[in-house]
C-alpha cells in the first residue's frame, strides 16, 4: 500500500517545552492508524503539524504528496479534519452548520444523505447546544466527511462519551475506512486503539517507542497467557506462551478426564504493553 502520510525526524518545542522530539512516522492507503499515549506526549502537537495547523521547528512531513505547508490551499480539498466543539456556536442549527462547510469545498456530498448516514437526520433544524454529546461528535464527522476525503484526521474523539455513544463512534469510523478513505486518529484510550486501529505508533514524552498492530505488539511485549479453572478439588491456574498455549490446556483437561466446572483466559492487552514499555498506567 503507497504511504499518504510521511513524517521525518518531527521536532516542535514551545518555549524550553519539548512537545515533539525526532518523531518519525508512515501512514498507509485505506488503513486506520492511531497515535496513542497519555495525554501531553504529543498526539496533539503532530497531528497538527502533519494537518499543517502548526509549523514544525525542524523535519520533513508530506501528506498525500504535498507539503502540509507550502501546499495547504490545495490540500484542505483533499483531508477532512474533526472540528471542535468551540468552532461551532451554540444557536447553530445542524443543517446551517452542513451547509457552511459545504462553502468551503468544490465538491461536496449530499449534505442531508449524509446525515442520514450518521443518524442525525431528527436533529437537522436542532441547535448544536441541544445536542448530546455522541450527536455532536456524529456531527464533527459529518463536517469532515462532507467534501468526500481522502484522509480523515480525529483527534480524541470519543473522549468524555458514555459507552454506548463511544461504540457507535467507533463504528462510524470503520466505515470512513470501508468507504475507502484513510484515517489517521490520537487517543489515549487504549481498548479505542485496539478496536479500530490497523496499525499504533505508542508516543511518549514527544518520541514514538513502539509501532506496529495491536496484536504484534501484544505478542512481541506481553507473550504470556493464563488460564483459570475450577473444578470440585478447587481452581487451578496455569502460565505460558505462544497462540498455542490455551489450546494445549484444554487438550490436557480433556486427555485427563477433569470435569471443569468454570474456565476462564487472561490474554494480556495493548494497555498491559503500554504499561510494560512505559512502566505506568495510562495517565487521564
Amino acid at each position: 500500500m503507497r504511504t499518504v502520510i510521511s513524517v521525518t525526524n518531527l521536532g516542535k518545542r514551545y518555549g524550553k517545552t519539548v512537545a515533539v522530539d525526532d518523531v518519525s512516522l508512515d501512514v498507509r492507503e485505506g488503513e486506520i492508524f492511531g497515535l496513542i499515549g497519555p495525554n501531553g506526549a504529543g498526539k496533539t502537537t503532530t497531528m497538527e503539524c502533519v494537518q499543517g495547523h502548526r509549523r514544525a521547528d525542524r523535519g520533513a512531513i508530506s501528506v498525500l504528496g504535498l507539503d502540509p505547508q507550502r501546499d495547504s490551499t490545495v490540500l484542505r480539498q483533499r483531508i477532512g479534519v474533526q472540528h471542535q466543539e468551540a468552532h461551532l456556536q451554540k444557536r447553530i442549527k445542524v443543517w446551517e452548520a452542513v451547509d457552511l462547510w459545504s462553502a468551503l469545498y468544490s465538491r461536496v456530498v449530499d449534505g442531508d444523505a449524509l446525515l442520514e448516514r450518521l443518524g442525525l437526520e431528527a436533529k437537522r433544524n436542532a441547535w448544536f447546544m441541544t445536542l448530546s454529546g455522541g450527536q455532536k461528535q456524529r456531527l464533527f464527522i459529518a463536517l469532515a466527511l462532507i467534501h468526500e476525503p481522502e484522509l480523515v484526521f480525529l483527534d480524541e474523539l470519543t473522549t468524555g462519551l458514555d459507552p454506548q455513544a463511544r461504540r457507535a463512534i467507533w463504528e462510524l469510523v470503520k466505515g470512513i475506512r470501508d468507504r475507502g478513505a484513510t484515517v489517521f486518529m490520537t487517543t489515549h484510550l487504549m481498548e479505542e486503539a485496539e478496536r479500530l486501529c490497523d496499525r499504533v505508533a505508542i508516543i511518549e514524552h514527544g518520541r514514538i517507542i513502539e509501532v506496529g498492530s495491536p496484536a504484534e505488539l501484544v505478542r512481541r511485549h506481553c507473550p504470556q497467557r493464563t488460564v483459570v479453572y475450577s473444578t470440585d478439588a478447587g481452581t487451578e491456574t496455569l502460565h505460558g506462551e505462544g497462540d498455542d498455549f490455551i489450546t494445549d490446556v484444554i487438550a490436557r483437561i480433556a486427555r485427563d478426564g477433569i470435569k471443569v466446572r468454570g474456565f476462564r483466559t487472561e490474554i494480556p492487552t495493548l494497555e498491559d504493553v503500554f504499561l510494560k514499555l512505559t512502566g505506568y498506567g495510562i495517565r487521564d
